[in-house]
């Protein structure tokens, strides 16, 4: 077949679950909107009490503080549009909108990965260099460093996203997933560049992804290695449940992604309706659990909440004893 090099697509048609009865759109919907809120209250809260709270200024809440503003902008930029795909019928998205949401998609993800990756440096340290910790890692060069995570993120994947855009786009438009991805609409691409752009995109992906992947699975099991030295109980307790937040958290981003990679990779083929429900589980599910973990396997954020219930709670007392005296 002979391609054109002119792009004739102006929009883009985004299926949301492809094989999903019309029954189904309003419970589908309304579960989504309620993941969207679970996200966006949940991450938020946490992101306040940090903000907030001074017994929680410190390096590690800083590192938590970026993940939740990772998880609030992401489900943000994807989850009402595919609402409103199923309670209004708005399947159209313009071209410079799926691309943009492309961008942040994709960015996003890599942001997150490399915070967790900063987290792991940050346990790494806090338990093999214990005397260095306080020198090496401070509230402003944690903060720098997911600045620039956050800054030099957006700056490489815009070199991803401008990189599909020279593809030219034909005739089709329908693209099956929830949202705009990279490899949902290059699959929409005409021309002899698209496996071109497909494998650079791949090995950016591997870096942004399997890059801080390997040190994380270094750094956590050196810190098992450095656990199962100590001669202490108590010692050895205190740091499992130090870490055991951002164990959790880390598996929850990361397990699920490997899972899918590597079936493919065997050549396990999942059926569109599936791929992209793991692809939306995978995505979603770990930003709207992260902030209970937060609060109830964190001993500081637990403490400085049930702390602030009970001031609450004091001052409401006094009060009400006031008024009734």
């Amino acid at each position: 077949m002979k391609y054109t090099n002119i792009t004739t697509v102006k929009d883009f048609i985004i299926t949301g679950f492809p094989g999903l009865s019309p029954e189904y759109f309003g419970p589908v919907s309304a579960l989504l909107l309620l993941l969207f809120l679970a996200i966006v209250i949940g991450n938020a809260f946490i992101s306040a009490v940090i903000l907030f709270e001074r017994t929680l200024h410190k390096p590690t809440y800083v590192i938590f503080f970026h993940l939740a503003m990772t998880d609030i902008i992401f489900s943000t930029v994807t989850l009402p549009k595919v609402i409103a795909r199923y309670w209004w019928n708005d399947m159209v998205t313009s071209f410079g909108a799926c691309f943009t949401q492309m961008y942040f998609v994709h960015a996003l993800g890599a942001i997150h990965s490399l915070i967790l990756l900063i987290m792991a440096l940050d346990r790494f340290v806090a338990i093999w260099l214990p005397f260095r910790y306080p020198v090496a890692f401070t509230n402003k060069k944690i903060s720098i460093a997911c600045s620039t995570c956050w800054i030099a993120t957006f700056i490489r994947m815009m070199g991803v996203v401008l990189h599909a855009v020279t593809l030219p786009y034909c005739d089709k438009n329908v693209i099956l997933q929830c949202y705009c991805d990279h490899l949902s609409i290059t699959k929409l691409g005409c021309g002899e560049n698209v496996a071109y752009v497909n494998t650079v995109a791949l090995g950016m992906a591997l870096l942004g992804l399997l890059g801080p992947l390997t040190f994380i699975i270094f750094s956590y099991f050196s810190i098992i290695i450095a656990v199962l030295k100590m001669s202490s109980t108590d010692r050895r307790y205190k740091v499992l449940s130090t870490c055991a937040p951002q164990i959790f958290i880390t598996c929850l981003y990361y397990v699920p992604r490997c899972f899918v990679y590597l079936a493919n990779h065997l050549g396990f083929r999942f059926s569109t309706d599936a791929r992209v429900v793991i692809t939306m589980m995978y995505s979603l599910i770990p930003a709207a659990v992260n902030p209970v973990i937060y609060c109830f396997k964190t001993k500081d954020i637990k403490e400085a909440l049930i702390q602030r219930f009970k001031s609450r709670k004091v001052r409401t007392a006094f009060k009400f004893t006031l008024e009734n005296s």
